[in-house]
């Protein structure tokens, strides 16, 4: 099965949120979600931007939450109504859940999926927080450059 760029941000945005401290469940809908949401600005948005923060702000709380919001950096995903259980966000009236990353991200990967996820993590590891807080430092530093090579190794990894 094909592992396209979609799946390579998903699970690079999964790792970096697992890294930066979100539980894995929280981590992959964090993924799933940020994906979806790349997705949607590269056919373009319609309705509002999101509210930014300064670079002080996130100094002073790199990671912060609202009712509604989670503050991963510079960059904000909404917040599924609260349900028992793990932290899940919302894009386009749908809620990213585990299952749902393992749907449409994990059952890409086949039985290598646990093999990719540990090769993500390491990859995400190699850069300093810094980045990794950063919207256009975490795309243009961390995805940008290795997203067809990452691509092409999953799925050549899935085959």
């Amino acid at each position: 099965m094909v592992v396209g760029r979609f799946q390579v941000m998903a699970m690079l945005q999964a790792a970096r949120a697992y890294v930066l401290g979100l539980e894995i469940p929280s981590a992959k809908s964090w993924g799933l979600n940020r994906a979806i949401f790349y997705a949607a600005a590269k056919r373009g948005f319609k309705g509002q931007k999101p509210v930014k923060r300064t670079r002080s702000e996130i100094k002073e709380e790199p990671i912060t939450e609202t009712p509604e919001a989670y503050h991963l950096g510079s960059e904000v995903a909404y917040k599924a109504p609260h349900t028992p259980g793990p932290l899940y966000f919302t894009i386009g009236g749908e809620i990213q859940t585990e299952e749902e990353f393992t749907r449409q991200i994990a059952s890409r990967f086949g039985k290598e999926y646990k093999q990719a996820w540990k090769e993500a993590i390491a990859y995400i590891k190699t850069f300093d927080e810094q980045t990794l807080l950063s919207q256009s430092g975490f795309f243009n530093s961390v995805y940008k450059p290795k997203r067809d090579e990452l691509a092409s190794k999953w799925t050549q990894l899935a085959e």
